[in-house]
């Protein structure tokens, strides 16, 4: 501090007693006659105020940032970023002085000769004209008003009476005994609002000129500071002419004060006021990943770790001034994005959809979400705000039937339970619901008979092998009764399944065929600790959260233990031949992978599941006004028509089309080698080779990947009259 502040200031300490009742007398007096308020009470009122204000922490705009440190999105209640009086132009900071305060580094709390100039004319004018604030008082208003908890409160912050004003001075006075004049400069131009949605200086700069503040010139930083006394009227891009005038102005009152030099001043008024507007968003809908952006926000304002209220949950994203870091990756968003895209065309005539969801195993961490609409208004045509990839607390969706996909679930627990990959259960042509109880000990069941899907395929036996490359309904509804629908229930919510509204799994015979409602974010989970060998992550959004006042806690992945990696590996093993001799045949990627497809009931939707060491992935196909109403029936989309939709038809090429891009440059891991008890009864493949060989005609007509609309081996195969088993 420079030796003459010091003696101001002291001499200001000194002597404010002596002009508190004066100056306070002259700052009120238009006030005070007004309102009845006594001289002797005002000065009364100014010596028992508190001298200390305690400076509010700045609204600040929150950042979601991608894995690579990308912007996805901003989020903000006031467009600021604050900066340090070192990263504002200095032709700035003496602009900013000169217009509002020219005295600033020359008084203190109080300018004297200010306050009286104003006071005469004030009280020759009869009312209030002219303002008398130091930058110092200017700041302190502003500070009070951002502290405001209610539009009364702010109301009270800023309105014209002598409480306000004495209120303020007395703050100023302390503030003055605490920052040096360059900070209390600082943080006047980061509180101050320059008009259009800028608050603070480095938002303004970007918004009007599209430059940080460190780089304004002498014309652009006389247009900021123009705005300030009346952000309304003076801003230049509502109001151009008058924008241009009030910079002029500032220009002038530099010359005067010799700020600058004739020469300057006249080569700045010569130049036209060059606007590069720069709208910064504010949500997720311009985001280059506008639903897993809107999965972050519904996470942090969803979860009490980010604050106990609503309310403050919503401050800290739109006040907090967060760098939120994320677990999405661009590059396998574009390739999921281009595939949804490229397979169901967002404005496509059917008006159907796609949702993918990739997991990277044994993190949880979610990299890539891709919906074929934009994030906006659900009554136009290729945009919705409802998240099909998530469930209902993370994006308004009641979920969809999973279909077969569902199948992994009772496999897994048949070779937890130590079945051979060669044990063979005769699968009917038809199967009567009973002798299932549910983990209450219910019996639950029904007296109508379950069949298959139209290609014939029951009434003989398969192994776990076939049975499941084949998705046969009836092989796994017996194989269900055998492992026990209780177990298969357990199996699938160590998994981390639950329905899209956060309930319990429903517990019913069809429980395999997958009549519950799932999210494809929670599926692409339970897949993914498949590929990480049994470990269960749950999906995650946010890796880290960075803040002005440290570091935000989030909440884990909680990764565990939750299957065995004997059983993990014996999954591995059977699915992989879904892809290789299975439903999913011709899907495959080049690399080791494994999936699972589904078909549900009526064709009402359809889904890929599937997986490598490296990455999981479900994709879903359906009609969001409803797949029982829209089923997938006689449908074109982009990659030609339909008769009925298949989970080898759109699904599983999407899933292959989007891993075989994401994974490009991602080293290649193949699974783990299944034990060798899962042999002891051979492989069993071997009835399926021999079938083979005996039908070749027939399996090519009625190979459910071929999408001819024909026959379906994933379809779940039951007419309508079982609809009660897959409820809306």
């Amino acid at each position: 501090m420079k030796t003459g502040d010091t003696l101001v200031r002291l001499r200001d300490l000194a002597t404010v007693a002596f002009i508190a009742g004066l100056l306070t007398a002259f700052l009120v007096l238009p006030y005070a006659l007004m309102g009845g308020l006594s001289v002797r009470a005002a000065n009364r009122g100014f010596q028992s105020l508190p001298a200390d204000l305690i400076t509010p922490a700045l609204p600040q705009g929150s950042v979601i940032l991608a894995a690579d440190g990308t912007k996805l999105a901003t989020f903000y209640y006031e467009n600021r970023v604050e900066v340090s009086i070192g990263q504002v132009a200095p032709i700035m900071r003496r602009a900013i002085v000169a217009i509002e305060d020219s005295r600033f580094y020359e008084h203190g709390a109080l300018d004297v000769k200010g306050t009286i100039r104003a006071v005469i004319a004030n009280v020759r004018a009869g009312g209030v004209i002219q303002g008398g604030s130091t930058l110092s008082q200017q700041y302190v208003k502003n500070a009070l008003a951002e502290m405001a908890d209610s539009p009364a409160e702010r109301r009270s912050a800023l309105e014209p009476t002598a409480g306000r004003k004495l209120r303020e001075l007395r703050y100023a006075v302390g503030l003055e005994k605490k920052l040096t004049k360059d900070q209390i400069l600082e943080r006047y131009l980061n509180i101050a609002y320059f008009g259009d949605g800028a608050y603070g200086i480095e938002a303004a700069a970007r918004h009007y000129f599209g430059v940080h503040a460190a780089a304004l010139t002498l014309a652009q930083a006389a247009t900021l500071a123009g705005i300030v006394r009346s952000p309304q009227t003076y801003n230049p891009h509502l109001h151009p002419k008058r924008g241009r005038e009030r910079r002029d102005l500032v220009l002038n009152r530099m010359l005067e004060l010799k700020v600058i030099t004739p020469p300057e001043s006249a080569a700045a008024r010569s130049q036209p006021v060059h606007l590069r507007i720069t709208k910064t968003p504010n949500g997720c809908v311009n985001s280059s990943a506008p639903f897993f952006c809107d999965y972050v926000q519904r996470d942090i304002l969803g979860n009490p770790v980010f604050g106990k209220t609503l309310r403050q949950r919503r401050a800290l994203l739109q006040r907090g001034g967060l760098q939120i870091h994320t677990t999405l990756e661009p590059k396998m968003q574009k390739a999921a994005q281009h595939a949804v895209d490229r397979h169901v065309p967002p404005k496509n005539s059917s008006g159907k959809a796609a949702a993918e969801v990739l997991i990277r195993p044994g993190t949880g961490e979610i990299t890539a979400m891709g919906i074929d609409r934009k994030l906006g208004d659900s009554s136009k045509r290729g945009m919705m705000w409802v998240n099909l990839a998530a469930d209902s607390d993370h994006g308004s969706s009641l979920g969809m039937q999973a279909g077969s996909t569902f199948k992994v679930f009772t496999l897994a627990e048949a070779l937890r339970q130590d079945m051979p990959f060669g044990q063979k259960l005769f699968a009917p042509k038809e199967f009567l619901p009973t002798g299932f109880r549910d983990c209450a000990g219910h019996r639950v069941g029904d007296t109508t008979a379950l069949g298959n899907a139209g290609d014939g395929e029951g009434g003989k036996d398969f192994s776990l092998m076939t049975g499941t490359w084949h998705s046969v309904n009836t092989f796994f509804l017996e194989l269900e009764r055998k492992v026990g629908l209780c177990e298969t229930y357990k199996m699938a919510t160590r998994l981390g399944m639950r329905k899209a509204t956060g309930g319990k799994l429903q517990q019913y015979p069809s429980f395999t065929l997958g009549f519950n409602t799932v999210s494809p974010v929670r599926l692409a989970a339970a897949y993914a600790a498949f590929g990480a060998r049994g470990k269960y992550c749950s999906p995650i959004a946010i890796t880290g959260i960075g803040s002005p006042r440290g570091p935000v806690k989030v909440p884990s992945a909680g990764c565990h233990q939750a299957i065995d990696t004997d059983v993990a590996d014996a999954v591995n093993h059977v699915l992989g031949g879904v892809l290789t001799k299975g439903t999913a045949k011709g899907n495959e990627i080049g690399r080791p992978a494994a999936g699972k497809t589904g078909t549900v009931d009526n064709f009402s939707s359809a889904w890929f599941a599937g997986y490598t060491p490296d990455m999981a992935s479900a994709v879903w196909v359906g009609d969001p006004r409803g797949g029982y109403k829209h089923p997938l029936r006689d449908v074109c989309l982009g990659e030609g028509c339909f008769g009925q939709v298949y989970g080898a038809d759109v699904p599983a090429p999407i899933w292959r089309d989007t891993m075989t891009e994401a994974l490009q440059g991602v080293p290649e891991h193949g699974f783990t080698a299944p034990g060798g008890g899962f042999f002891r009864k051979g492989s069993g493949e071997e009835e399926d080779d021999k079938d083979k060989d005996k039908d070749k005609d027939k399996d090519k007509k009625h190979d459910a990947e071929k999408g001819d609309g024909k026959t379906d081996r994933d379809d779940d195969g039951l007419g309508p009259e079982f609809d009660w088993l897959f409820p809306p």
